[in-house]
């Protein structure tokens, strides 16, 4: 069937033979469709071959409009009747078309006169679009149609997904036309392809050539769930290939070294200056902490590269972790850095990792884009003498004018926040022999066990699974925005017992697009609402110096409220902070929310978070907006937050940067596909152990050139 930019049923061009799969990428001559092609990431046959409709038209029946109900989208064939130009309410092509059981109108909004030419009175055509009931009888709005005649589809109709200037009709022969050419010789060995699994696999060839072109008697059910045996074939073989490249990856690092980071043996009553820093810390690390303390310890005594996760909820002490790992590197004599994402997040680090190390004697480098020259110079030169031990910051510790002495340790925070190029580029900073740094990424968004199997599979994942003591429980409220008077009222109190509130807004300035209250007018408010508060206001379009002023004065107490955007989800560290407001909270994610909800509770003070939620004119939250603060009101734990963010959102969006240059699973889905998951971890070692060539041919057809980006 044709498109509905294609009334006629073919594009005016066919295209070439090697439509965005055999031309040269930097061919002069490239067609706005090869263009689109390559937009979409099709450039090679394999590529066209795996991209899969998102749905599907039938065109294998004719039905009688007197046999069809309203809502479907059917087929049909008949006489047109009547067809004009009418001007009200707003000009449109209007058809009436009689099939001989009953008759139904066509109506165009968008048209050309190529379609009153096909439209025109007597003309028989065959129409396909969804039948609605109307004012004057049952209509069709935007149908596709074509001339009647000719045989049936035997085939159900692709529909892909697309971007402009790339019409159905042309993707389709694009794609059936590189299915025809890829290579889709069996990569998976005969004996074992389907052991474990609970049905055995078809060929890949005759799975895709069923999803491209599905008979139609199949049940669609299956085609959309993707249960159908063809959509088991193709998620078993992407699952496969991100087991095997991530072993690979694996594989690759336990080959290389790292500088095996033994303490030095001390004499006498001197102390290493690990032990030095647990001795002065003011409190005691959790059985948790100490823990995955010595599960650091073990990797970083090997001259095997460490490539860990450190895993916990918000304040769980991770950074107390990442200061004993630096100590450890420190005290075998080598220098470490340690990236946070923004410049309040390593501030963050700066002052708690001076007030535990310099006291020892161990002097710590700053890095910031926003420093002055003399300033940077300074540390540049610390750091390439080896004078300090530790360099915190942000982007700016991987620029090139960086040059370390001698890094042993690389420490990433939040390590979601970074693509993978820059985590590469840290860790090239090792400039010893060859060698590799050890490396350390630290999340507060805990990962779920499935996902820790498949996108996390090359890394040694360590959790702390406890909170401090002395943290209280957070009370959360889902409030809506007509009680934005109680919320004040509530602030009123909270600053009558000398604690502090945060208020945390999406927006910085007004949006045309989004009408959200921003975060100016809403310190312009609370400041009149609340004389004889200081209220202060926060966002990441201030300059550095007063954005460091702002958050020195709330951590002092000097202000009351703090109004903020996100530049506070991480990081932020003050005890009496007991109450924080989010406005329009249904426009954050679940794992954003959960990290702003952490900035109280920190302290003795019972703490409470505010989730206030638009209303508008239609009351009604939309499901995935209303899931998210139904989780939040209803657990504080981080793993079970991270989980039902995982169903919400998906693996994709849920990984966020750190996939960034790497392949994201397309077909399979981690809740529904573990069986497939748990046979491709299994075939994975046994592929690469005695199936090699079969192994690099199955990383080749789904990955590309994108395995190097695992590295990181």
């Amino acid at each position: 069937m044709a498109s509905r930019s294609d009334p006629l049923g073919s594009p005016r061009k066919a295209p070439p033979a090697a439509a965005g799969a055999g031309s040269a990428p930097g061919s002069a001559s490239k067609s706005q469709p090869q263009k689109a092609l390559e937009k979409l990431g099709l450039r090679r046959d394999i590529d066209l071959a795996l991209h899969l409709p998102l749905r599907y038209e039938d065109e294998t029946r004719i039905t009688r409009l007197a046999d069809a109900r309203d809502g479907d989208m059917v087929q049909i064939e008949g006489q047109v009747t009547h067809s004009e130009v009418t001007f009200r309410p707003r000009r449109q092509l209007r058809v009436t078309l009689d099939d001989g059981s009953d008759t139904c109108v066509l109506r165009f909004i968008n048209f050309y006169p190529s379609h009153q030419k096909t439209l025109s009175v007597g003309a028989r055509v065959r129409v396909r679009g969804e039948l609605r009931g109307g004012f004057v009888g049952r209509e069709m709005v935007h149908p596709a149609f074509r001339a009647a005649g000719g045989e049936l589809a035997t085939a159900l109709t692709p529909v892909y997904p697309t971007v402009a200037g790339l019409p159905q009709a042309y993707l389709r022969k694009a794609v059936l036309s590189g299915l025809a050419r890829a290579d889709l010789t069996e990569t998976l060995p005969e004996k074992i392809s389907s052991k474990n699994l609970p049905q055995p696999l078809s060929s890949m060839r005759e799975a895709l050539s069923f999803l491209h072109q599905p008979t139609p008697d199949v049940l669609l059910a299956t085609l959309e769930d993707r249960s159908h045996p063809a959509w088991q074939r193709l998620k078993a073989e992407e699952l496969l290939a991100q087991q095997l490249s991530q072993l690979q990856a694996r594989r690759v690092r336990a080959a290389m070294r790292a500088p095996a980071l033994a303490a030095p043996l001390m004499r006498g009553t001197q102390c290493t200056l690990h032990d030095q820093l647990l001795e002065r810390l003011p409190f005691r690390l959790t059985a948790a902490q100490q823990r995955v303390g010595a599960e650091i310890d073990a990797d970083l005594k090997k001259n095997l590269p460490m490539h860990r996760l450190l895993q916990g909820d918000v304040g769980s002490g991770k950074t107390v972790v990442a200061a004993l790992a630096a100590a450890r590197c420190m005290d075998a004599g080598w220098q470490c850095a340690l990236m946070a994402p923004t410049e309040i997040l390593a501030e963050q680090h700066f002052r708690k990792l001076i007030g535990w190390l310099e006291p020892l004697g161990i002097q710590t480098a700053w890095l910031t884009g926003s420093q002055k020259a003399k300033e940077r110079r300074e540390a540049l030169a610390m750091i390439e003498s080896g004078a300090a031990g530790l360099v915190v910051g942000t982007h700016a510790v991987i620029q090139d004018k960086v040059i370390f002495k001698n890094l042993a340790l690389a420490i990433i925070d939040e390590q979601h926040r970074f693509g993978v190029a820059q985590r590469l580029a840290l860790r090239s900073k090792m400039t010893q022999g060859g060698e590799e740094p050890h490396l350390l990424m630290m999340t507060a968004t805990p990962i779920p066990r499935t996902l820790a199997m498949s996108y996390y599979a090359d890394l040694d994942v360590s959790t702390i699974d406890e909170l401090p003591p002395g943290r209280t429980p957070i009370v959360t409220k889902v409030v809506a925005e007509a009680r934005r008077d109680e919320v004040v009222e509530r602030i009123r109190g909270q600053i009558a017992q000398g604690r502090q509130v945060y208020w945390v807004c999406p927006l910085i300035e007004e949006s045309e697009a989004i009408d959200l209250t921003n975060a100016t007018q809403t310190h312009e408010a609370l400041t009149a609402a609340l004389p004889g508060t200081q209220v202060g206001l926060l966002h990441s379009r201030m300059p550095t110096a007063e954005k460091k002023a702002v958050m020195s004065l709330f951590t002092s107490g000097q202000l009351g409220v703090l109004v903020s955007t996100t530049v506070i989800e991480v990081g932020v560290d003050v005890s009496n902070a007991s109450l924080m407001v989010i406005e329009h909270a249904e426009r954050f994610g679940l794992s954003q929310l959960h990290q702003l909800r952490g900035r109280v509770g920190r302290g003795a003070a019972a703490s409470a978070c505010v989730l206030l939620y638009s209303t508008g004119e239609a009351p009604r939250l939309g499901e995935t907006a209303r899931a998210r603060l139904k989780a939040m009101a209803e657990t504080q734990d981080g793993f079970e937050i991270a989980r039902r963010d995982l169903e919400i959102r998906g693996p994709g969006e849920f990984l966020g940067a750190r996939q960034s240059g790497a392949p994201l699973l397309r077909f399979a889905d981690l809740a529904t596909d573990t069986a497939l998951l748990a046979w491709a971890r299994s075939l994975a070692p046994v592929m690469l152990d005695k199936h090699a060539e079969l192994a690099h041919r199955h990383i080749l057809r789904w990955l590309g050139g994108k395995a190097e980006f695992l590295k990181a």
